[in-house]
C-alpha cells in the first residue's frame, strides 16, 4: 500500500461500504482508564504498515484486478523465534468476488510467507457469518480448529471468529499450484496480485 494508491483505496472503500461493515475491525469504546483511539486516516494506515513491515512484524498486500485496486491483504502479528506464525485478514471488492481473485490472492500470500519469509504456520481468523471468506479458505484446504469466543471488536461489538490454519508441512508443492490444479476444472481467473514492495523477504 502506497500513498498513491490512496484515490483508488478510498474510492473502492467508499462503494463497498455496506459490504465490508459486518467484517471491518472497530474501535471499541475506551474503559475508565484507557485512551481515547481514533479511526486512523489513510495516511495514518499506510505509515503504520510501513513501520510494521520494516520491523518484520507484517507483511501488508495490495490486491489487483485487471490492473485497478480491487483490495488489501495483510499478513499480521508475525512472531519469530520457537513460533515463526502470522495470521492473514483480507478484503476484496464486492464488484469482483466469486472470480476467484480472493482465494488466488491468500495462495500466493502463503507460498511468500513460507517460501520466502521463513514462517512455519498461517491462520486465518473468520465470523462464523462470513459465508464468502469462509468460502476462500475452504477451498484452498485450510484446517479448521475451532473457534475463539468475542475475539476481535468488529461492527460495534466483540464478535466470535473461527480459527482455520495451514502449516508448511501440508503444502509442500506450494499452496497456490494446490489451488490452479483444483481449480483448472473450472475456468481460470484473470487474476493480479500486486505485492507493493514494502517488505521484501505482511484485511477480516
Amino acid at each position: 500500500m502506497k500513498m498513491r494508491d490512496q484515490r483508488a483505496w478510498r474510492e473502492v472503500n467508499r462503494r463497498n461500504r455496506d459490504w465490508l461493515r459486518p467484517w471491518e475491525a472497530t474501535i471499541p469504546p475506551p474503559t475508565p482508564a484507557g485512551p481515547v483511539v481514533h479511526r486512523p486516516t489513510y495516511r495514518q494506515m499506510v505509515r503504520h504498515l510501513r513501520t510494521e513491515a520494516h520491523a518484520g512484524r507484517m507483511l501488508p498486500f495490495v490486491i489487483e484486478y485487471r490492473g485497478r485496486l480491487a483490495g488489501q491483504l495483510t499478513v499480521a502479528g508475525i512472531t519469530w523465534g520457537s513460533m515463526c506464525s502470522g495470521h492473514v485478514g483480507y478484503w476484496v471488492d464486492e464488484a469482483v468476488a466469486g472470480r476467484g481473485v480472493m482465494p488466488t490472492a491468500v495462495a500466493m500470500a502463503v507460498d511468500h510467507c513460507f517460501r520466502a519469509v521463513g514462517l512455519h504456520r498461517v491462520e486465518v481468523c473468520i465470523r462464523p457469518e462470513n459465508g464468502p471468506s469462509r468460502r476462500v479458505v475452504e477451498k484452498l484446504g485450510f484446517r479448521a480448529e475451532g473457534l475463539r469466543p468475542r475475539y476481535l471488536h468488529i461492527d460495534g461489538a466483540w464478535r466470535d471468529h473461527l480459527v482455520f490454519a495451514l502449516t508448511a508441512e501440508e503444502v509442500p508443492e506450494g499452496l497456490l499450484g494446490r489451488w490452479q490444479r483444483e481449480h483448472s476444472r473450472r475456468e481460470r481467473p484473470e487474476d493480479e496480485w500486486r505485492h507493493p514492495g514494502i517488505p521484501h523477504g505482511p484485511g477480516n
